[in-house]
């Protein structure tokens, strides 16, 4: 029967954009032309242009904006809120060749008299150039599909474009900006996921930068890294080419450091959500737990080993004939007493919630969404009937998230998710994904959204269905329990996302490869400022051997979301299940990631203020180290830690690539100095960890009060760190405190830095290496 309905909901789906869209027919392709004069604007101003016109905009924190033919930067689904404000002291000047440019204080903005755009260096050194465009226009109208092509220094390096299973370093090739489901796991080779955006960040010995093309329609992006001339050959630029097949040609640009890029697209999208402390510890998922003793079994087998706990998750098998919003009562009794009862033992629930309303009268959101505004809250056709498609619970109907009044509907029904007893959900197949014989298709391109008033189709609002779901979610939490910070992650999104909350990883296929790829991911989407994720430790589609489930749970406990989960078909994934020696070396790693829960904590708060992912790039301090730009198999867990994962089967001993300075192994206490590279001991117990010389974090004592841990620093040098406290749940706002580190008269001394001066710390202080190791 679903395969019958899919097929129908196929071929709805094609006869719906038969109808609904116009063919393009002749098209007239258009360049801008040569430069006609210019109008001098706060911050910059507009450039005219035979074919064209671009307006350029330098802000007050130094990011940059251009829109061609009237493009400004609101609307935007990824800003928080308004842009910044112009710069003073920037303006538009003549430049030399015809041209015109605007000068601040940390970039220059030049622009050609043919319409190319240079973002250079105070120094006049350029750090990207986009050649004029060129747009594509139907004869008989319709939205104008665009190409932009751009040059980088020859030795950069690509990263970002949302979620991709192949990095995070981003090689030669075309990737898709399409958010989708893959259906089923998916691989390093595998694009496009269900995370696309178009944000480039570039690093290069010039500089690292940001570039956001701000357009939410289906395109495609082709990269090329450079080479550079061996003796007095010519270097070969880099290049980037998006092309999108519809919407407005604007593009923001943040410079500097990458600390300072991130800071300044933290504040152009907004700031991270920060999820709630416990959901910084380990949390547990499968799609079958099937009943409510099958739960109690599960969070028992936790306890009698001893094993920390957080959060366990229900998936789809929970709702009564998988309708959202809805509790099989046969199979969970009594769900808000399991919800109490594991509460009491420090488990959270948390819920799935998928956006497809099951299309049948009598079905109570089917009924209520139908009340919504004058015409409904569910997606349209052309012709004004309901699009539906085919997804777990069968026939479907799919809310437009894009609408204020639907946003508002949706965030109320999650007054009986709490009801329930779940602390948290996660939005599953928000793509949005309909079932097909030939795959998951999504909406027909042709379906009526709302988008915020405006009017338009799914072309422009397929890639922030996710986005404006998570965005009616995390509303509609924080309406319906005020005093607690909701938590909330999504499968799919778009740039700022990390707004409403987190994300994870997806179907990634049980392997080796998928292991890589949740690096990749993680690391990839904390580029693009959302700092919040992880993946299905184990895998979701397969039977992981106990070595590699081991190495993926050794991974994941350093990752900001720490979740097992599996297919429903796809055997079990608690950590007994894999035999003994498996079991203890999980305990070694859960006790860890709960010692090291306070660090997780300040970087969560850290990110919020700052943008910066907790986990990073080794070049994350120093871009201008071209061997890190290539490291891809470790990390950086903040400032203190570098963290190496085991990525490939049998491996005992790896190579890890050092960033400049002193490294402790923080299992052996050997000490190795950056940078370079060093071949350090893996064993299965464990996954090499070391920390930066100098480094203060704060870390879980073992009567269970924080304390801070320095390690020693080198003799003549110093080091440091920050620490947020836990200031609970709720809203309070928590102190940054700023701790030095440095060697007196042979014995590390800690101090916290404050307004008045450094203050020893002499008490709840852990040292270190070389200096007292404990």
């Amino acid at each position: 029967m679903r395969g019958l309905r899919a097929a129908r909901s196929a071929w709805r789906q094609r006869r719906a954009d038969a109808v609904g869209l116009r063919p393009r027919g002749t098209e007239r392709a258009r360049v801008p032309g040569p430069a006609e004069g210019a109008e001098p604007l706060p911050g910059g101003g507009v450039v005219r242009f035979a074919r064209a016109r671009l307006r350029v905009c330098v802000g007050s924190g130094g990011t940059v904006f251009w829109g061609w033919d009237g493009a400004e930067p609101l609307p935007s689904y990824a800003l928080a809120g308004r842009p910044p404000e112009p710069d003073p002291r920037a303006e538009l000047e003549p430049d030399k060749g015809g041209g015109w440019r605007v000068v601040s204080e940390r970039v220059t903005i030049a622009v050609s008299r043919n319409g190319a755009v240079e973002v250079r260096t105070p120094g006049g050194v350029v750090l990207r150039r986009d050649l004029p465009p060129r747009w594509w226009e139907p004869v008989t109208g319709g939205p104008a599909r665009w190409v932009q092509r751009t040059e980088v220094p020859a030795d950069a390096r690509f990263f970002g474009l949302g979620g991709r299973a192949a990095g995070p370093r981003l090689r030669g090739g075309t990737y898709r900006l399409w958010n989708t489901d893959p259906r089923g796991g998916f691989a390093p080779g595998d694009d496009p996921l269900y995370i696309t955006m178009p944000v480039q960040l570039v690093v290069s010995d010039a500089g690292t930068h940001l570039a956001f093309h701000d357009n939410t329609w289906d395109g495609l992006v082709t990269l090329r890294e450079g080479e550079e001339g061996a003796g007095s050959g010519h270097d070969r630029p880099g290049a980037s080419e998006v092309r999108m097949s519809g919407g407005p040609l604007r593009c923001w640009v943040v410079v500097g450091s990458p600390a300072r890029v991130l800071h300044g697209w933290t504040v152009l999208t907004g700031a991270p959500a920060l999820p709630p402390s416990w959901a910084l510890g380990p949390q547990h998922a499968r799609w079958g737990f099937g009943s409510e003793a099958e739960v109690r079994r599960v969070v028992a087998g936790y306890r009698e080993r001893d094993l920390p706990l957080s959060a366990l998750h229900l998936d789809i098998d929970h709702y009564d004939r998988h309708q959202v919003f809805t509790v099989d009562r046969e199979r969970f009794p009594d769900l808000p007493g399991l919800a109490r009862d594991l509460r009491e033992e420090g488990v959270r629930l948390v819920s799935i919630v998928d956006p497809g309303v099951k299309a049948e009268r009598g079905n109570g959101v089917y009924d209520g969404g139908a009340a919504v505004g004058p015409s409904g809250a569910y997606v349209r056709d052309a012709r004004g009937a309901e699009v539906r498609g085919v997804v777990w619970p069968g026939e479907c109907v799919y809310p437009d998230f894009t609408d204020p009044a639907v946003r508002e509907w949706w965030g109320g029904l999650y007054e009986e998710r709490l009801a329930q007893g779940f602390s948290g959900v996660w939005h599953d197949m928000n793509e949005p994904v309909s079932f097909t014989p030939f795959g998951d298709m999504t909406l027909p391109r042709s379906a009526r959204h709302a988008l915020e008033g405006r009017g338009g189709d799914h072309r422009e609002a397929h890639n922030v269905y996710g986005l404006a779901m998570a965005r009616a979610g995390y509303e509609g939490l924080r309406r319906l329990r005020p005093d607690e910070r909701p938590f909330l992650f999504s499968r799919s999104g778009w740039a700022g996302m990390q707004r409403y909350g987190g994300t994870w990883s997806g179907d990634l296929s049980t392997g080796w490869p998928g292991l890589r790829a949740s690096l990749s991911l993680v690391l990839g989407l904390g580029l693009c400022g959302v700092p919040y994720s992880g993946p299905d430790v184990g895998g979701f589609d397969g039977s992981p051997s106990p070595e590699l489930f081991l190495r993926w749970f050794q991974l994941g406990a350093w990752l900001p979301l720490f979740r097992t989960h599996a297919a429903i078909d796809a055997g079990r994934r608690e950590p007994w299940e894999f035999g003994p020696e498996v079991l203890e070396y999980a305990r070694a790693a859960l006790a860890e990631r709960e010692r090291l829960r306070p660090y997780f904590m300040t970087l969560a708060r850290l990110a919020r203020l700052t943008g910066a992912p907790y986990a990073r790039p080794v070049w994350w301090g120093c871009p201008e180290e071209r061997a890190l730009r290539d490291c891809e198999d470790a990390f950086l867990l903040g400032d203190a830690l570098l963290v190496a994962p085991v990525l490939e089967r049998g491996t005992d001993r790896r190579a890890v690539r050092l960033p400049r300075g002193r490294w402790y192994d923080t299992a052996t206490g050997q000490v190795y100095e950056g940078p370079g590279q060093v071949l350090v001991d893996a064993p299965l117990s464990r996954i090499p960890v070391l920390a930066r010389a100098g480094a203060v974090l704060p870390v879980r004592g073992a009567d269970g009060a924080d304390e801070l841990e320095v390690w020693a620093p080198a003799v003549g040098r110093t080091g440091g760190g920050l620490v947020v406290r836990d200031a609970g749940d709720g809203w309070a706002e928590a102190g940054v405190e700023r701790y030095a580190s440095r060697r007196v008269d042979g014995r590390v001394v800690v101090e916290r830095v404050t307004e008045d001066g450094a203050v020893e710390v002499v008490e709840r202080v852990r040292v270190r290496g070389a200096a007292g190791q404990v």
